[in-house]
């Protein structure tokens, strides 16, 4: 496996506060990301959350957050409970006008156990393609009731 992080970049159709906002409150990322019992954008903070596999399996992830930039980067350890590997997730958010360009990237993957199919590459691709090209940009996109 190679150690070339994933980046995934898209540019929203909603401003940076909006963005920051959708990635660092609890009660909107609970909308369209995972849900999280608690959740602060600073440095040293830990959260965890639960996520399944292909096959349905739980997965209990383990983050701390390592660098908090308010509306312009984000950046957390994940990593897996019982397994070995530690990989960072980085959100880093650029204004465009009205609109926010978004990068993510997931350093880090391949210290994760090779022979695990949940933790290959492509799952992550797969998942943050669906999480940052759809689930935050029809968040951020819809209309503010």
């Amino acid at each position: 496996m190679s150690n070339t992080p994933f980046v995934i970049e898209r540019t929203l159709n909603a401003p940076v506060s909006k963005v920051w906002k959708a990635i660092t409150d609890k009660d909107e990322m609970n909308q369209w990301y995972f849900d999280l019992a608690e959740f602060k954008p600073e440095v040293g903070f830990e959260f965890r959350f639960n996520g399944q596999g292909k096959k349905g399996e739980n997965y209990l992830h383990i983050c701390k957050i390592t660098e908090a930039v308010p509306e312009k980067k984000l950046t957390h350890s994940w990593r897996y409970d019982g397994y070995e590997g530690n990989s960072f997730v980085t959100f880093e958010l650029t204004p465009e006008g009205n609109k926010t360009k978004v990068k993510l990237t997931h350093a880090g993957l391949e210290t994760f156990p090779i022979d695990h199919p949940d933790f290959a590459k492509e799952n992550f691709a797969e998942g943050w393609t669906q999480i940052i090209g759809t689930s935050l940009k029809e968040f951020v996109e819809k209309p503010s009731v």
